[in-house]
């Protein structure tokens, strides 16, 4: 892996600053007042919000509290995608901090899962590293590791600690001098323009060629009409960690460098902004 640390660092730290305000039917003792956190782009948010949960529960009797739920303009806000994704694909283009709904009750069966503990998101980030893994190197590294050390990712990813984290991370990120990359990189493509949930296919860093593949390589290949629009006018943003990464930059590096923890590229597609 390039050491590019200063990128991983950039990329962990990045936080959201956000408003947490409670459901206005929801009942009340006494008024609630808001409460702002600053959100980690890298976590999940039934994992980031204790505090969020016993602030509003304060104002609250114990039978009106049911499994907390969080929503933005509508959207109930599924706690198994990364922060940074929900951010990036719904609220990208609104002025911060990010409004955040708190809800206690009518919990939306329909659209998300429900979060009854931490062992919850600690079993869903593990199964999408064995998924990464299966895809990068046929599920070796992964389990060659002892359960301490998935156990200390885990641990890196709740308690915030990147040195923890990418101690262990790194391994997931290397590949055999020979090769020129991992066999296929994990990629999720979303768009909120869609009903399908994300754009997931099989696609290799390097072609047979030896060509590099780049981000624009993959968007034309899986989803063309983010890259071409019909009349040559730029509609979409392409986005990863907040940013738009250039088309061409090379896919390998991005999976090692802009990868969430859970060792997915997680990829926005959003309309451009009209202002």
């Amino acid at each position: 892996m390039t050491d590019d640390k200063d990128v991983l660092r950039d990329v962990w730290f990045g936080r959201i600053p956000t408003c947490f305000t409670l459901y206005q039917d929801e009942i009340t003792e006494r008024e609630a007042e808001p409460y702002y956190l600053l959100l980690p782009r890298v976590s999940y948010l039934t994992l980031v919000t204790d505090k969020v949960k016993k602030h509003f529960q304060k104002v609250m009797r114990q039978e009106d509290i049911s499994e907390i739920w969080f929503e933005y303009e509508g959207t109930p806000l599924k706690w198994h995608y990364p922060i940074g994704l929900l951010f990036d694909l719904l609220a990208s283009s609104s002025a911060l901090p990010w409004n955040i709904t708190v809800h206690f009750k009518s919990f939306p069966e329909k659209d998300l899962l429900h979060c009854p503990s931490k062992d919850a998101i600690e079993a869903h980030f593990m199964s999408c590293m064995k998924e990464a893994d299966a895809l990068k190197h046929k599920s070796q590294v992964i389990n060659e590791m002892q359960k301490k050390d998935h156990k200390q990712l885990w641990m890196g990813l709740q308690n915030d600690r990147f040195d923890q984290f990418w101690a262990i991370n790194r391994k997931l990120m290397e590949y055999p001098a020979e090769e020129n990359g991992f066999r296929y990189i994990p990629f999720r493509i979303y768009q909120t323009t869609t009903e399908r949930p994300f754009i997931q296919k099989l696609f290799r860093p390097v072609a047979a060629d030896g060509q590099v593949h780049t981000l624009g390589d993959l968007l034309k290949e899986v989803c063309p009409s983010a890259v071409d629009p019909e009349d040559g006018e730029k509609k979409n943003q392409v986005m990863i960690h907040g940013i738009e990464p250039m088309l061409e930059t090379p896919l390998q590096w991005l999976s090692e460098h802009l990868s969430y923890p859970d060792n997915f590229l997680h990829i926005s597609i959003i309309p451009q902004p009209t202002d």
